[in-house]
């Protein structure tokens, strides 16, 4: 695996780096094919339960796409240039990874940093980040993952502000909106919270946990009766799963909610 990603485990908890400080954590080859091997770590390793997910550098989690990789000139046609674009497959493997990733956001979310965050599960960031998709002014279009997880996950007007704009969200303004669902005062803050999270999910049974990531996950893309039914059927499949999952105990420290 190249530097570009670090990749480590420790209590249950995989930490997957983006080390490009230099480039703002621009996601180049290397990069993208980090991101894919630490997924597939993620998935085969069953004694992690969670990814956290971190831009090193103070200055960016991602500014997106490598652009002295794929070429700054806007191209006269956007689908020959989309074409040229580097594979999506460290988006696919964040979109489908079977357990829960918690992407902590210190600075810059651009372009395909903000896609990348947007396939994570949990988003927290500092007060000082900033989220957009300014590919409209940069290369003259808008990568298909970007138009299509934006609208996802804060409202249509929103999306479409940033989008046809390229003007960036303030981290106040994003959690307003519900693209951040934490705000921290710094990275140190950021990273702790981001593991406090993290021990919160341990705490609960690995089969649930990747259950309902699943269904919450395929059911968003469903109408509302057609979830219902998945749902149904995912009830049944937990009971028998957690029925056979003898190794989880409930936290002693758990206390049935008042009322």
């Amino acid at each position: 695996m190249s530097d570009a990603v670090i990749v480590e485990s420790r209590n249950r908890k995989l930490y997957i780096t983006l080390n490009r400080p230099e480039a703002l954590n621009a996601q180049n080859e290397a990069m993208r094919d980090g991101l894919v091997a630490a997924i597939e770590r993620l998935d085969g390793d069953d004694d992690v339960l969670v990814a956290i997910v971190y831009g090193v550098g103070g200055r960016a989690f991602s500014a997106g796409a490598d652009l002295k990789e794929v070429g700054q000139a806007p191209r006269p046609a956007w689908p020959q240039f989309e074409a040229q674009v580097p594979s999506f497959r460290h988006f696919e493997a964040f979109r489908w990874a079977s357990k829960p990733i918690i992407a902590a956001i210190d600075g810059y979310c651009l372009g395909g940093g903000l896609e990348l965050a947007n396939y994570c599960d949990i988003r927290i960031a500092t007060e000082a980040s900033r989220f957009g998709q300014p590919e409209a002014r940069t290369v003259g279009g808008a990568t298909r993952p970007g138009l299509h997880q934006l609208p996802r996950a804060i409202p249509l007007g929103e999306a479409l502000l940033v989008h046809l704009t390229s003007q960036p969200l303030t981290a106040h303004r994003a959690h307003e909106i519900g693209l951040v669902q934490r705000l921290c005062a710094d990275a140190e803050s950021l990273l702790a919270e981001a593991d406090a999270i993290a021990d919160q999910m341990i705490e609960c049974n690995p089969t649930a946990l990747r259950l309902i990531k699943r269904m919450v996950r395929w059911g968003a893309d469903m109408s509302a009766e057609q979830s219902e039914k998945l749902s149904l059927v995912a009830q049944e499949a937990a009971a028998l799963a957690l029925a056979g999952d003898a190794g989880w105990q409930r936290p002693q420290q758990w206390q049935r909610p008042p009322g």
